[in-house]
């Protein structure tokens, strides 16, 4: 039986803000990414939630690396329809907090955003998405690069290696199929279980240090807790949903019922009729009848 460990979102909230667990970030952000990457400091806390159902929703935190860059990592479990505009704002306020007052442009800072949806974030197939920012020539389709002094000055080779890049992580699209060691990953974060035959750089550490029955007993209450009320929320969203499509369905039956009797009065045959709005001769005339009655 594998063994049951807690929920990233928890261990970010808990457990990897501490500098003895960040080799589990590490691993997490070198496989992602696909470099070597050592966490300098954690910049942030959670104590900026502005409501007690924001803090079960939603778990972030921001660090920065060995290289300077800020990388945003946050966990979403519950849908919003702007969150890629939220994606956006939590970058420029990265940007536009680490900076001085009067310093160059130049000083502006990388950051790097990783979004883990617990939700169908979009409309795509695949569950890992990339973004970065490209400038392409509309006449001759080339990309637009770094002169070699900017090169030279700034140790950038691209220009998208100024500007923000998105990571988006959908779970729900993961089908629990290991390719890669990110997949191994991906697999830790939607299913708390990490297999033996697991490699990917942090999994380890993350299998060790990260074991529910190595919670203290006020944690593993806390934690429980924390578990019930994220199932309260996903059972609220469903009964909303479920309710949005009767909704929709008791509308459209509606619409369908104002077409039959527009046609009706119009005196088009009811074969016409239900030929026209794809229903049968009998539910026209059921329709029909029910008009009448009132």
């Amino acid at each position: 039986m594998a063994k049951k460990l807690v929920r990233f979102d928890w261990a970010m909230k808990k457990m990897l803000r501490h500098k003895a667990n960040f080799d589990i970030l590490e691993g997490f952000l070198s496989e992602l990414l696909g470099e070597e990457v050592k966490i300098k400091q954690v910049l942030d806390s959670e104590s900026n939630k502005e409501t007690e159902d924001d803090k079960f929703n939603r778990v972030d935190i921001l660090v920065e690396n060995e290289k300077g860059e800020l990388v945003i990592i946050e966990v979403q479990n519950t849908q919003e329809y702007d969150y890629f505009h939220r994606m956006l704002f939590g970058a420029s306020k990265a940007i536009t907090e680490h900076i001085k007052e009067g310093s160059a442009y130049a000083q502006v800072k990388k950051v790097i955003s990783i979004t883990i949806a617990y939700f169908d974030l979009g409309q795509g197939k695949d569950y890992v998405y990339h973004g970065t920012n490209v400038f392409k020539g509309i006449h001759k389709g080339d990309i637009l690069g770094l002169s070699d002094k900017q090169v030279e000055v700034y140790k950038k080779k691209n220009v998208h290696e100024i500007y923000p890049e998105y990571w988006v992580i959908k779970t729900g699209k993961f089908m629990n199929r290991i390719n890669d060691r990110l997949d191994e990953w991906i697999y830790f974060l939607k299913n708390a279980e990490i297999k033996p035959s697991f490699s990917a750089k942090g999994l380890k550490e993350a299998n060790e240090k990260l074991d529910t029955m190595k919670l203290p007993e006020k944690e593993r209450v806390a934690y429980d807790k924390y578990l019930l009320h994220l199932m309260s929320i996903a059972s609220r969203n469903h009964t909303i949903e479920i309710e949005a499509k009767e909704i929709i369905k008791k509308a459209k039956e509606e619409e369908k019922i104002e077409s039959v009797l527009g046609l009706q009065s119009n005196n088009v045959p009811v074969e016409i009729i239900a030929k026209s709005l794809k229903i049968s001769e009998e539910k026209v005339l059921e329709i029909i009848a029910d008009q009448l009655n009132k």
